[in-house]
């Protein structure tokens, strides 16, 4: 590891630094707090990852579109208000979103809350277990207990509360919209964003109830303050029951930006606090009867203590803890849960096998012949046909050749544990990868429609050179089995889907599982149709997704299904270092060819200017390797050295210029996010009233004019770590700047030292705190449910297999 200058650096003090962009956009000085409503919210929930974050109202980098919901699960919710009217409604609309009539975000969106008389606080309901064979499960619980007051003078304001005359709205749609933001002071640029939000009557709910502003992305709790003060004058107050209900909400919406799917109780009581909310146990209680939030326990486990075997009670009651989290990603949850448990039960092993716990047994194999005819593996029918011919079922004997004729033994094991069950989680770092395309060029020469997909094109296409080296005869055929994740569940690539709706294939490899989100794999394993064989490989060490869940990790934790751990290594000096880095052990490492550098930087202005100079002169002159094949990648979007700044001065260098096309410039280097945690890359080729032209790894893409305004496109010279996952480049460039010691961890590191192929600088100016947090911080840790789901599903299966047997 060299820590000299490339040949041809000057120092900073013989080259002026670029001008660097502001760290954090102003903030909007119409929208005033409300008095006492001044404390910071919770630091989990209110710290967004350092990928696709939505920033405040207002801001010019906001994030693109939503990504797709997924499909329904099962939740539930605590038992809700008694009265026989409110229940009723509960009941219809679980109903409605359980038959997928209705999605659950609608109750919420189209109509405002009804009006309450103040009352005192509700006495807790009673906890019914939910499932009493298993005191594991996450249960729906009821809602915390709530102090019994003596007096009633912190009792919230009724959500009747008049609205101002003057935020009545008298026009229909987007400029009603206006006009009640107009009478709040808040900017009208927010007027379709509110009217998306909020549905088709947004201007009378907002009218009706001001804190719907913050159901908006990028609002936060200051500027809703500020508007409902501005609409309701005196009768804006902090202990406004309206008020506490939204930011009950928003703080779970927050938190899911930090990748939690859930809130412990203490959490978010505290977040509610710090919010000047007077009673956070009644907030609570109120968000759960209105269906605003649901509520879920959990049972913990007691260190040394083990889990009762299935079908066993336990003799003491097993401590749990109350999670609130929001519908869609509950829902998403269980989704997954159940999807990956159907999965594994409904597979039907290849004969010979008894089932996955034989799986790298070396015994003998029945040589009995395939039990159905083949089929191409591309042969797919129209939708709403049936296929020409079923897929066939190797036997036992063919996939025990394919593992004896595997180019690595750690890919023999993976052949042999797909071999024998429906769901295998596979292991490794970037060498490993060629794993899974043995696998699937052995089950496509058995006669399986097995296709891989991966999280980015570079991964994609990564997984196609794989392919061409496992089958070098077969490289246009298998080049269509590598896909990415978007295309495959979209249509333009992969199998398609057959009659019923299910993608057309028999054996899934996804790559690059640690990236793969909540509400993305609901939808995936929904479109697996029984009996297909699914294989989720990634590298455990690297960042999770930028959305909330951790399902690889979690999958993991559970030992759900059989794992197959590589034992392939990353040689050369960048992989040496991000080895070391993934067991917690920041090594110097011989790199003779500077394939590792490190360029101490004392501050963040010296910061910019070394990372400018390293792609823009020293990388290219000393090792060969283009500017546009350089990635530099930082802790955050904000700071003196974070992306805007140093996208800043990057674009100052390297493609001066006035940014006419919404501040852009043909050949800028962009990323576009596509969707929260879904961030493509490419340069702009100019634009014109359809909006602006992006080449993105070849294709041609558009971006809508109202998507570039709002801040879905940014430069790309400078990314995030988040962003980064799933690609590589020939040279990656990541800056460290002094103020960036919060935002390490050990996944944060070895997922951006892992980006350069062949070459990797270190613009160091953390000093200790890049060791400290490669031994002592290994992950941000999330809040979610997953793990515990699947718990839960494998002791009921057990369950039900001892009743049976």
């Amino acid at each position: 590891m060299s820590t000299d200058r490339l040949a041809g650096e000057t120092p900073p003090e013989q080259e002026a630094a670029p001008g660097a962009a502001d760290a954090q956009p102003a903030e909007d000085t119409a929208s005033a707090p409300v008095e006492e409503a001044t404390p910071a919210p919770v630091e989990d929930a209110a710290q967004a990852p350092a990928g696709d974050a939505a920033p405040a109202a207002g801001d010019d980098t906001a994030q693109g579109p939503a990504g797709t919901p997924a499909g329904a699960g099962g939740a539930s919710a605590a038992p809700c208000d008694p009265a026989a009217a409110t229940a009723a409604q509960l009941a219809a609309a679980v109903r409605a979103v359980e038959s997928g009539e209705r999605s659950a975000a609608s109750f919420f969106a189209e109509k405002s809350r009804a009006a309450q008389p103040a009352a005192a606080p509700r006495p807790a309901p009673e906890v019914a277990p939910q499932r009493a064979a298993t005191p594991s499960a996450p249960q729906p619980a009821a809602a915390p207990p709530v102090p019994q007051a003596a007096d009633t003078a912190a009792v919230p304001r009724s959500a009747a509360a008049p609205a101002s005359p003057a935020a009545a709205p008298t026009a229909p749609g987007v400029e009603g919209v206006r006009q009640v933001l107009t009478a709040g002071a808040a900017p009208v640029s927010l007027a379709e964003k509110t009217a998306e939000a909020l549905g088709e009557r947004a201007a009378q709910a907002l009218a009706a109830d001001p804190w719907q502003l913050l159901g908006v992305p990028g609002v936060r709790p200051e500027q809703a303050d500020g508007f409902a003060r501005a609409l309701l004058g005196p009768d804006c107050r902090p202990d406004d029951e309206r008020r506490a209900q939204a930011l009950v909400g928003w703080l779970l919406e927050q938190a899911a930006v930090a990748g939690h799917s859930a809130l412990e109780a203490p959490a978010l009581r505290a977040a509610l606090a710090q919010r000047a909310v007077p009673d956070p146990d009644d907030a609570l209680q109120t968000a759960i009867a209105e269906g605003a939030v649901l509520v879920f326990q959990d049972a913990l486990d007691t260190p040394g203590q083990a889990r009762p075997a299935a079908g066993e009670e336990d003799e003491e009651e097993r401590p749990v803890r109350l999670l609130f989290g929001l519908d869609r990603y509950a829902m998403a949850e269980e989704s997954v849960a159940d999807g990956l448990a159907r999965l594994l039960n409904t597979f039907e092993a290849a004969a010979g096998t008894e089932g996955p716990e034989r799986i790298g047994d070396d015994g003998e194999a029945d040589a009995t012949d395939d039990t159905h005819e083949a089929a191409e593996p591309d042969e797919v029918g129209e939708v709403g046909e049936e296929p020409a011919s079923r897929p066939v079922r190797p036997s036992a004997a063919r996939w025990e050749a394919a593992a004896t004729a595997a180019p690595s033994p750690s890919a023999a094991e993976l052949i042999r544990a797909a071999a024998g069950s429906g769901l295998v989680a596979h292991t490794g770092a970037e060498a490993a990868r060629s794993e899974p395309a043995a696998l699937i060029a052995a089950a496509r020469a058995l006669g399986l429609r097995a296709y891989g997909a991966a999280h980015t094109e570079d991964g994609r296409r990564r997984l196609a050179a794989h392919l061409a080296e496992a089958a070098p005869g077969d490289t246009d055929e298998l080049g269509a089995a590598a896909v990415t994740v978007a295309d495959l569940l979209s249509g333009p690539a992969g199998p398609g889907r057959d009659a019923d709706g299910a993608l057309a294939l028999d054996l899934l490899v996804v790559l690059d599982a640690p990236q793969l989100e909540l509400e993305t794999a609901a939808v995936l394993v929904e479109s697996l149709t029984d009996g297909t064989r699914l294989v989720l490989s990634g590298d455990p060490h690297v960042l999770w997704s930028a959305g909330p869940g951790r399902l690889f990790a979690d999958l993991l934790a559970a030992r759900f299904c059989p794992q197959v751990v590589s034992r392939t290594p990353d040689f050369g000096p960048i992989g040496e270092l991000v080895s070391g880095i993934g067991i917690g052990e920041l090594n110097e490492v011989e790199a003779p060819g500077k394939e590792v550098v490190i360029v101490p930087a004392r501050d963040a202005r010296e910061a910019v200017h070394r990372t400018v100079q390293l792609v823009a002169d020293s990388v290219p002159r000393a090792l060969g390797v283009p500017t546009d094949q350089t990635q530099v990648i930082t802790v955050g979007h904000g700071g003196a050295a974070g992306t805007r700044a140093l996208n800043a001065a990057l674009k100052e260098r390297l493609n001066p210029g006035p940014g006419r096309f919404g501040g852009f410039d043909a050949g800028d280097h962009v990323a576009y996010a596509l969707a929260p945690g879904r961030t493509v890359t490419g340069t702009v080729t100019g634009a014109d009233a359809a909006g602006l032209g992006l080449d993105c790894d070849g294709a041609a893409v558009v971006v809508p004019r109202e998507q570039v305004e709002a801040g879905a496109v940014r430069h790309g010279w400078a990314l995030t770590a988040h962003q980064a996952a799933g690609r590589r480049w020939p040279a990656a460039v990541v800056v460290l700047p002094g103020d960036a010691a919060a935002g390490l961890t050990r996944a944060w590191v070895y997922t951006a030292f892992g980006r350069g192929e062949r070459h990797l600088s270190v613009v160091q100016g953390a000093d200790q705190a890049l060791p400290r947090a490669v031994a002592e911080v290994p992950v941000k840790e999330r809040t979610t449910r997953l793990r515990t789901l699947l718990q839960t599903q494998a002791m009921e299966a057990a369950a039900e297999a001892e009743a049976a047997g």
